[in-house]
């Protein structure tokens, strides 16, 4: 009768720490594979974005997240890099680029502020006049049309209650979408002189049109401000909302915190969530 074959202790433990040490060799494999294709993804693909200000009420709201197209105009040295805790300035122009649309609603750094990310719409291209005639938007020398939806009395971005009216505007070349004024046409940014968008570059509103720091005022600090935003430092078109949380009673400003998972049954924007920006 065969005995059965018996493995030494220390041959024993050997195989013991070696099948170990794969287990963690093959986690680790995994985990270094997950994260190279999330930055794949994040800078090459899609990349995430949250809303912090209420410049583009009604069509974005104070904590809405959103996924920007890093591919819609090709790809540039801060399209790249935006994803990285760092954004390098490598090299200039764009990789494949392409212009944006007048509508189109778009993530942008300014030159003077490599830091911040902008979120605004396409208003002009290169060559094209704007101005803005007691709160109506004028395109080459053409008034854009619009139309009212709504008025009411709302809470804006000040804290206060004014009244508000909602226009669906047409652009140009056919692309509508919802703006709000509270000034009624007053104001420095609804009278203007006429901008002419130099080569390059691309003019941006929001469209919460009397509570938008925008290219009617310029980006960045006075000294330093850019009317104009080059199109190297477009990071993407956003595309849609996949996530957005409720502003605190009383704080437009101020949203609820996301990672209270237990109360988003009553904190989540269910009727927001994978809506198309458009």
């Amino acid at each position: 009768m065969t005995e059965p074959t018996r493995i030494a202790p220390k041959k024993l433990d050997a195989s013991r720490a070696r099948a170990k040490e794969g287990g963690i060799g093959e986690v680790a494999k995994i985990v270094f594979q997950a994260l190279l294709v999330a930055i794949i993804i994040r800078t090459l693909l899609f990349q995430p974005f949250n809303i912090p200000s209420g410049s583009l009420i009604p069509t974005l709201l104070v904590g809405d997240y959103v996924f920007v197209a890093k591919y819609a105009y090709g790809y540039s040295s801060d399209s790249l890099f935006d994803a990285l805790p760092f954004s390098p300035h490598l090299f200039s122009g764009r990789i494949f680029g392409s212009l944006p649309k007048v509508g189109d609603v778009v993530v942008f750094k300014v030159p003077t502020d490599n830091s911040t990310d902008f979120i605004k719409r396409v208003i002009g291209l290169p060559g094209d006049r704007i101005q803005m005639i007691r709160g109506d938007l004028y395109i080459n020398g053409e008034k854009v049309k619009r139309e009212l939806v709504s008025e009411s009395d709302e809470e804006v971005a000040t804290g206060l209650t004014h009244p508000v009216k909602r226009y669906r505007e047409t652009l140009p070349n056919g692309v509508t979408h919802i703006i709000q004024t509270v000034d009624d046409g007053f104001g420095e940014l609804n009278n203007t002189g006429v901008f002419t968008v130099p080569a390059g570059h691309v003019f941006m509103m929001g469209d919460n049109r009397d509570l938008s720091a925008d290219s009617r005022i310029g980006f960045g600090t006075h000294d330093d401000a850019f009317d104009y935003v080059p199109l190297d430092n477009l990071i993407g078109r956003a595309e849609r909302v996949f996530f957005s949380i409720k502003t605190k009673p009383g704080e437009p400003n101020e949203t609820e915190s996301a990672w209270s998972f237990w109360r988003w049954p009553w904190t989540l924007r269910w009727d927001r969530l994978l809506q198309p920006v458009t």
